[in-house]
């Protein structure tokens, strides 16, 4: 009975409730139809990389192997968000032995990185863009991890679409040409950026066939040679040749040589019923779980979408997550995390004391706002086993640090401008350290087995996202497509002079255009700064109806991509 009244409540939520702009018959107010299949789906943000990875599932291969193969080809057509220069975080079920596995395939900083140098150069934190902020890559290890562990097709088959369209050419998807053109003068001052990344000094414009041999040449090495040749011998020699030209470059051989990823465990918060799987830090995934510890004792349902008491608790909420985000989450090899305490719900009960129904929090510390952006993307795949992969990858900002190695077609990412130069930090450099990461897949099980895969790119905004999507299907009802259509809203802190993270104000409530006008006003009321406009992530997922036996497919409304099966 549960079942079937959730199924008329997503059904019939659209009609009666406002929560967007969209005119359909039917749905008016969900962007496009949730996808439906019996076997295999991939969600993405491009069409060309879902394609992909159905082509994959369909010759046999699993939702890993579809995953690989959808990641390879967004590192051609969307390079600036992703790559093998930058890393890997994935979530991953496997329906034999009925296990959620998490891989962390971030990558470290050089032996070279110490306090003492950066302090030698007089720098008080790491620049966002350049060599200074390279860490290894972690993806094309994560990628043989992966695939040893899951895969089935073999490894060579799953880069065959991102070589061909490498090579062949693919008209620029509009958002993504968007991302480029902004990238257009940095890639400009890198000769090796500018011929690998930019057609006579421009970059490509919307429905613009663009080529890549350099990287098709790279990734059939990796195609055929393994993550042994990116971390050992051509790719990494390259890589450490260019390294050791530039006068800020401290990575080595030995840095790649010596890169391992690593299996984790999974952590998790039941909401509502429902468990909410994240990754521990280095990533920011508990920050999500930490939010809906603080959200659930509320009668959310009650209050309404939309509504000005749901806005405020949701802000306070993250307000209050991520003042634990600045002070603990680091690399828990090198750190002390209090992993289980910060997610327990013993813990949000006390933090929930601060809360005020009536007023913003003021004074709240809120990160680094470096964070606020950054480039990424998130996939997800379910094979006809349902075995399921939640993978996300980035180079952080649009095309990392910048900079190309010689001839290799692909963008280092600028993951260690991340780290604090504060040695008190939990979060401070140190060689052989993995710095603070946004990237975040998720996974949502029900009495043992998974209901939904899904993610929301987008920095700061990835917590937020997966918190908003929640509640949206959850205590509202809403399908997964509707779920993410939905208009969010999205806290920003600002920053002291000095750059420390502190909320000056209680920072500002970033609202889509689909937000009550009322709503803003009532923050406003309370003591909220509010500002339009800015970036409100980017959502895939796939939700398996055990029940029927099908998947449902939802994509992301705010960027190029599409869900398909078959």
């Amino acid at each position: 009975m549960i079942a079937v009244a959730m199924m008329m409540t997503r059904q019939t939520f659209a009609q009666s409730n406002d929560i967007g702009t969209y005119d359909r018959s039917g749905y008016p107010k969900q962007s496009r139809s949730v996808t439906y299949a019996s076997g295999g789906m991939a969600a993405t943000s491009d069409l060309r990389s879902t394609q992909a990875a159905v082509e994959i599932l369909k010759a046999g291969g699993s939702a890993v192997d579809a995953a690989i193969a959808a990641n390879a080809v967004l590192g051609v057509v969307e390079p600036m968000s992703c790559g093998i220069g930058g890393d890997l975080f994935s979530i991953c079920w496997s329906s034999e032995d009925k296990q959620l596995a998490g891989l962390n395939a971030s990558g470290r900083s050089p032996q070279a990185a110490t306090l003492a140098e950066f302090k030698r150069r007089q720098l008080e934190q790491i620049p966002t863009f350049g060599p200074l902020a390279w860490s290894v890559p972690g993806c094309v290890a994560g990628w043989q991890d992966l695939h040893a562990r899951y895969g089935k097709l073999p490894w060579e088959d799953l880069f065959q679409p991102a070589i061909r369209l490498a090579e062949e050419g693919f008209p620029v998807a509009p958002v993504i040409a968007g991302y480029w053109k902004n990238a257009e003068r940095r890639l400009t001052e890198s000769p090796e950026a500018s011929a690998t990344f930019l057609v006579d000094g421009q970059a490509p414009a919307e429905g613009d066939v663009f080529r890549n041999p350099r990287l098709a040449r790279t990734y059939r090495l990796i195609a055929e040679q393994g993550a042994r040749v990116f971390y050992e011998d051509e790719i990494a020699q390259e890589i450490d040749r260019y390294s050791r030209s530039l006068a800020d470059g401290l990575l080595r051989l030995s840095d790649l040589e010596s890169h391992k990823n690593q299996w984790v465990e999974p952590v998790s918060t039941n909401y509502r019923g429902y468990d909410i799987w994240e990754l521990p830090p280095n990533g920011q995934g508990i920050a999500a779980l930490q939010m809906l510890n603080l959200i659930e004792p509320h009668d959310v349902r009650s209050m309404g979408w939309g509504s000005p008491e749901l806005a405020h608790l949701f802000v306070e909420a993250k307000k209050l997550a991520f003042a634990d985000r600045a002070k603990f989450y680091a690399d828990m090899t090198m750190a002390d995390v209090p992993l289980e305490q910060l997610i327990s719900k013993e813990y949000a009960a006390q933090r929930a004391r601060l809360l005020d129904p009536d007023r913003a929090l003021v004074g709240v510390p809120a990160g680094d706002p470096k964070l606020v952006n950054g480039d990424t993307v998130y996939l997800c795949v379910v094979d006809e086993d349902r075995n399921c992969c939640s993978l996300i990858q980035s180079n952080y900002y649009g095309f990392g640090s910048q900079l190309v190695a010689g001839d290799l077609g692909f963008a280092l990412q600028n993951r260690g401008a991340l780290f604090s130069l504060d040695e008190q930090h939990a979060n401070c450099l140190a060689p052989g350290k993995r710095p603070f990461h946004t990237i975040i897949p998720a996974m949502v099980t029900r009495e043992g087995r998974p209901e939904l895969v899904f993610g929301v790119m987008g920095g700061d905004m990835q917590p937020q996202g997966h918190v908003q999507v929640l509640m949206n299907w959850i205590d509202f009802g809403m399908n997964i497509q509707m779920a993410g259509d939905a208009a969010r809203i999205r806290h920003d802190g600002s920053a002291t002079p000095t750059g420390v993270a502190e909320e000056q104000g209680g920072g500002t409530v970033l609202c889509e255009s689909g937000i009550p006008a009322d709503t803003v006003k009532a923050l406003q009321a309370k003591g909220h700064r509010t500002s339009k406009g800015g970036s409100f992530g980017g959502y895939q997922g796939i939700l398996i109806d055990w029940q029927r036996g099908i998947l449902h497919g939802a994509t992301e409304a705010r960027k190029d991509g599409a869900a398909l099966g078959y």
